[in-house]
């Protein structure tokens, strides 16, 4: 990095510049605050003594003979106005466990990866199975509490380290057939109830699971397992700890100067995008990511804060925001041509997922909140009122080919009161459990990348909490053992189909046979690709229905998977019955209420 390219927004290594550094054996401080009156550093090498740092214009620098990696420091920002501010490194590589703030000297080299061959291996997924478990990883499983003999809780339930939940996280990640693991963000932050999106620490892994070595090494063992790891990106807005970036050398170094548009909905600081070094700091972050974690891709939060002023169409596209986000992604798509870019936007702006050469954001793929929302609209509807609402699961294929869509069921739609996966059914508990497994089939049959929250595939009723881990007991009854293991079949069908995942994206492959039959609520489809062909029937009324479709040609169909078999806690028995068309190409099938059949088709 040059400065030039730094005060342009051109860095993507700034990183690498800034923050505590081992140079010749001794440790470089460097910081940028260009409005400061002084900037003095002190830390556990120097016993909490402020010295002095010197001013290369707007850049302050100290060289210390006596601190090494472990080492905690801080800055002390003094400003115009005569305020002290102690504050951690914006480009920290490591940071104290919250309410705690100091920064550490961390050697980012210290891990030596060994996933040479995913890493050479490894691509964009458009034609892979890419069913993506997301995962916060501190209430995903936490360590039991410990109890003296008397019954006294001497330690809370804790989280576990990065490098010792691994094993057993991706056991469970291949056994239910998931391709990628995303975690929630983990860059530092205060408050655990934030989930990580008010970030102080933009460059350090959160201190709650471990170090960076140990993160690692929980990417590196997902690697060699075949699992890949997305990170949750947040990249419009930052946490307004006093310790962190906001009025960083007692200006708005990184936020907008204006309250009107300086605090984003969620009371944390919007970064100001036309301040280039604000460019570069961020775009430097997600390179950092990738490249020294070995992240395969990005979700990147709250696209569409970004692209509109204040997130609202009402109030105009942000001009200089949207020219940061082409920059940026065209920048990391040089820099990682394999790594994907995934952007979470709500909004009907064009060309997110389309290249910048071509007008685009440049993206890789943008998450169907429009899916989403109508489907779940869908099955809270009792089902006798459905069919005034039967295009509401049609409609979604109307615009799906324009962008790369990815189909997310995420934290959000676990929590704050929306109620779970399951709990967002129509219907008592049985109820609940037979719509659960028609939803998914449609879901996983219908085209896009997939993504679920933690929980849903065991049936959780409970709101997702931070503060505890899934409730895994649940598993102990059969019902709820029933619809994982219907869970983890419908995903092995997902990555083994081949006409489920490839070309995907190519309108070629996807058919409506039935889409107009409003008072049955009947849906049926098909998928196809490379001579993979499935037709899938869902009956989501509350009666059963009989339907007659032309197949277009002499095929034959044989039933893999139906939601209401006896193995998921349904009522029929299992069987593979062949079923052919007529000399008219015509075939009828029965389906029971609230169901899904799914078939492997031949010709």
């Amino acid at each position: 990095m040059t400065m030039q390219e730094f005060y342009d927004g051109k860095a993507f290594d700034a990183y690498k510049y800034f923050g505590a550094h081992i140079e010749n054996d001794k440790v470089v401080f460097r910081t940028f605050a260009p409005s400061a009156e002084r900037v003095t550093v002190f830390g556990s090498f120097n016993n909490w003594t402020e010295e002095e740092m010197k001013r290369e214009t707007e850049v302050f620098s100290f060289v210390s003979d006596k601190a090494k990696p472990g080492d905690m420091y801080k800055y002390v920002i003094y400003t115009k106005d005569g305020v002290r501010v102690e504050h951690c490194d914006p480009y920290g590589f490591g940071m104290e466990l919250r309410p705690a703030f100091a920064s550490y000297v961390v050697d980012i080299s210290e891990y030596d990866f060994t996933d040479e061959k995913w890493m050479n291996s490894r691509t964009k997924n458009y034609n892979s199975p890419m069913n993506i478990y997301e995962v916060h990883l501190g209430s995903w499983r936490t360590k039991e509490p410990q109890i003296d003999e008397n019954g006294e809780i001497i330690t809370e339930s804790q989280w576990y380290k990065y490098n010792e939940i691994a094993d057993e996280l991706i056991e469970y990640v291949k056994k239910n057939n998931f391709t990628h693991i995303e975690f929630l963000p983990l860059s530092e932050h205060p408050a655990d109830c934030s989930w990580g999106y008010q970030n102080t620490g933009f460059f350090a892994p959160t201190s709650r699971y471990g170090t960076a070595a140990q993160l690692k090494e929980l990417i590196d063992k997902c690697h060699n397992a075949g699992i890949g790891v997305i990170l949750d990106f947040v990249l419009v807005h930052f946490g307004i700890d006093g310790y962190g970036l906001a009025k960083y050398d007692g200006t708005a170094l990184y936020e907008y100067p204006s309250d009107d548009v300086g605090y984003s909905e969620w009371g944390t600081c919007n970064f100001n995008f036309s301040r280039r070094e604000a460019c570069s700091f961020i775009q430097s972050a997600a390179n950092y990511w990738l490249k020294e974690y070995h992240f395969d891709g990005l979700r990147m939060d709250a696209i569409s804060r970004a692209i509109y002023w204040m997130g609202d169409p009402g109030r105009g596209v942000n001009e200089n925001n949207v020219a940061f986000i082409r920059n940026m992604n065209t920048g990391l798509h040089d820099l990682h041509p394999t790594a994907m870019l995934i952007a979470e936007d709500s909004t009907a702006y064009l060309k997110v997922t389309a290249p910048v050469e071509y007008d685009g954001l440049g993206f890789d793929y943008k998450w169907d909140m429009g899916w989403m929302n109508d489907t779940f609209d869908y099955f809270r509807t009792a089902p006798w009122e459905r069919h005034n609402h039967y295009h509401k699961l049609t409609f979604s294929m109307a615009y799906f080919y324009n962008e790369l869509f990815l189909l997310p069921i995420s934290h959000d739609e676990n929590v704050h009161g929306k109620a779970t996966v399951i709990q967002k059914m129509y219907g008592d508990y049985d109820e609940k459990l037979l719509e659960c497994r028609a939803f998914y089939m449609y879901m996983y049959t219908h085209p896009g990348k997939k993504l679920s929250f933690m929980g849903n595939e065991i049936g959780q009723f409970r709101e997702w909490d931070e503060k505890r881990e899934q409730d895994w007991d649940l598993l102990s009854y059969p019902v709820h053992d029933s619809f994982h293991k219907y869970m983890k079949d419908l995903g092995r069908l997902y990555k083994t189909r081949k006409c489920l995942h490839d070309a995907e994206y190519n309108m070629q492959t996807f058919k409506w046979l039935v889409s107009d039959a409003c008072e049955q609520c009947v849906y049926i489809y098909e998928r196809s690709s490379g001579g993979s062909i499935m037709i899938c029937a869902l009956n989501l009324s509350g009666m059963e229905q009989t339907i007659t479709f032309n197949a277009g040609r002499k095929i034959k169909m044989k039933e893999i998977l139906n939601s209401r078999w006896e193995e998921y806690g349904g009522d029929i028995k299992k069987s593979r019955k062949v079923i052919s068309a007529d000399t008219d190409n015509n075939i009828t099938l029965k389906i029971k209420p609230l169901s899904g059949r799914l078939f492997d088709v031949t010709l």
